[in-house]
């Protein structure tokens, strides 16, 4: 059980056995209160609106005599220190003793579970989940467009796996349509292994070019790709042999970015996977009666409620080649088949929504009812990202320029500890510089990218969440983690000790409120308070010098922080850093 649940379920059981109603009831209008910067704060809320909305208070009551009533219920509850009564809102305050002695006793105890055993998520179906994301287009370097698919994917799906969900992540490749009967036609044209063996991405990217431009001006050149895209879907065996090739030379080269970024794949699948499943989706359209024909020889799937045609999807071309929505259609059921899973979470940019909309509205008209148990979390797009070279095409300069300019800001700071791989500290600060740049904000808003902004080493930043937790590690690392033998509560009740506790009261509650809508400015906002209170503990707090019960209590409440800031970071896609 977590500290904040414990505290919760004090309460709501007093509450229970007053009204003879159960604790869950309770549980749900009893929420943790953020830490005040310029007062201190109560611990908790109880909302007596949220009882009288479900039902569990009676409606025709006066609400200020309801609200005192649980007030004084409330008071007899021995946790309860302070009681502050509003109209139809409860705070209180919680021992005191009691605050610092459950929270860090916890935290000793569970360690990297600290938050995610709470009962906020006994409601929550522990199941399979499979979540898309990156998917960036195989035989192209990889575009630093598909940085936030891959990071939000990664937070998706750590956050999930983190309370217990299996989690099934997978990269489904944009690895097959005309594009390829150009690249194929091309290779043969312009194509040479050796520089294939050198810069395979590079060399494919600069063939692919060419015979763009000259597919302009000579037909041959486009003759020749409908020919061996043809031949690619007829699985003939050369032009597949290069296809393959194509393939694996990509998925060996985007494996070594998504080491850098900390990101690994159960799966990686692609369009290629159903191309056969596609055609049957399209049989099962038609049999069921699905399936419209228009003047032009398209297949369409009408999903207006009128059955008007007035909004529809497109899901066979008049050649009778499938589209990406057939594919996509063919690769969640097989998913379904294969995996049985209980949700699936698609993670692309927000000019998908329709075509995601269109997606789930054809699974249902199908039968399939899990389709509503499928979700797109859509994201908007990065404006101005830049290195010193010019605009972003490749995320791999976007990495080495993040790695550069934070291995230059850590030479030149004087407070830089010696390190043994400094290159590799600035690129995990970096890496979590641009990660933190990203999830500050709801996901689907645009952004302006600011390289200054985003390596500063003060203020919300990547830099300053690493920086914090290097010198708690540090000051671990030299006086140990206080947590042998017994410690005196007593000697953590100043006002900085308490606020840490109070704000480490929520952390269950944030977690639960980025699981209910895939969001990671929750964690991320949770994290920057905690750095920002940690640090000025650090300063005013000191461990050298003190008499031992106090240093060990006080390196007992840091090596809290240490942990919860450590478990954070992680859940997010941030590797911390021990030195820096």
């Amino acid at each position: 059980m977590h500290m904040a649940c414990y505290f919760r379920r004090s309460i709501a059981s007093k509450l229970s056995r007053a009204l003879g109603r159960s604790e869950d009831a309770f549980i749900s209008a009893l929420c943790a209160i953020p830490v005040s910067k310029k007062q201190q704060s109560p611990d908790f809320r109880l909302s007596v609106n949220t009882l009288l909305r479900n039902g569990i208070l009676p409606t025709n009551g006066d609400l200020q005599a309801q609200t005192e009533a649980l007030a004084s219920q409330l008071k007899q509850d021995s946790v309860v220190e302070e009681i502050f009564a509003g109209r139809g809102v409860i705070h209180f305050r919680v021992s005191r003793n009691l605050l610092v002695q459950k929270v860090l006793e916890q935290l000793c105890r569970e360690r990297h579970k600290f938050g995610v055993k709470s009962e906020l998520f006994d409601g929550l179906k522990k199941g399979t989940t499979v979540v898309e994301f990156s998917s960036p287009n195989i035989a192209k370097k990889f575009h630093a467009g598909h940085l936030r698919s891959t990071i939000i994917g990664n937070f998706i799906a750590n956050l999930k796996e983190s309370l217990g969900n299996n989690v099934i992540r997978m990269n489904y490749l944009g690895d097959w349509g005309m594009q390829f009967g150009l690249l194929g036609a091309g290779f043969q044209r312009f194509g040479c292994e050796e520089k294939l063996k050198k810069n395979p991405l590079q060399h494919l990217f600069d063939v692919y070019v060419q015979v763009n431009k000259e597919a302009e001006n000579d037909e041959v050149i486009g003759q020749a790709a409908r020919e061996f895209f043809r031949q690619l879907e007829q699985q003939e065996h050369q032009a597949l042999l290069l296809w393959k090739q194509f393939r694996e030379i990509t998925v060996e080269e985007y494996q070594q970015v998504y080491k850098r970024l900390g990101v690994h794949f159960d799966i990686y699948s692609g369009e290629s996977f159903h191309q056969q499943q596609a055609q049957e989706v399209v049989q099962r359209l038609q049999r069921q009666g699905l399936l419209k024909t228009t003047e032009k020889g398209t297949g369409v799937v009408d999903l207006s409620s009128a059955g008007d045609m007035s909004s529809y999807s497109t899901v066979l071309r008049s050649d009778g080649t499938s589209l990406y929505i057939t594919r996509d259609l063919a690769a969640a059921i097989d998913r379904k088949e294969r995996y049985n899973f209980d949700e699936m979470i698609y993670v692309t940019d927000k000019s998908q929504g329709i075509h995601f909309q269109q997606l789930f509205q054809i699974l249902l008209a199908m039968g399939h009812s899990w389709a509503e148990r499928c979700q797109h979390v859509p994201f908007g797009l990065v404006q101005g990202m830049k290195t010193r070279l010019g605009e972003v095409v490749f995320l791999e300069d976007v990495l080495d320029e993040a790695r550069a300019r934070m291995l230059r800001n850590m030479t030149q700071s004087k407070t830089t500890k010696e390190m043994v791989y400094p290159e590799d500290t600035a690129e995990k600060v970096g890496i979590s510089a641009l990660i933190v740049q990203d999830f500050k904000g709801p996901l689907g808003s645009d952004y302006k990218f600011d390289w200054d902004r985003i390596l500063q080493a003060q203020g919300d930043t990547g830099v300053f969440l690493q920086y914090t937790h290097a010198r708690l590690c540090s000051l671990i690392h030299r006086y140990g983690d206080g947590e042998e033998g017994a410690f005196d509560p007593s000697l953590l009740l100043d006002q900085r000790s308490i606020s840490i506790l109070q704000h480490l009261l929520r952390y269950d509650e944030v977690l639960y409120q980025s699981v209910q809508d895939l969001q990671p400015k929750h964690l991320v906002n949770f994290l920057m308070t905690l750095s920002h209170l940690a640090a000025t503990a650090h300063r005013e707090l000191p461990v050298k010098g003190s008499p031992q019960a106090v240093a060990q209590a006080r390196l007992r409440l840091f090596s809290g922080v240490c942990t919860v800031l450590a478990n954070g970071m992680k859940i997010l896609g941030i590797t911390p850093v021990e030195k820096m």
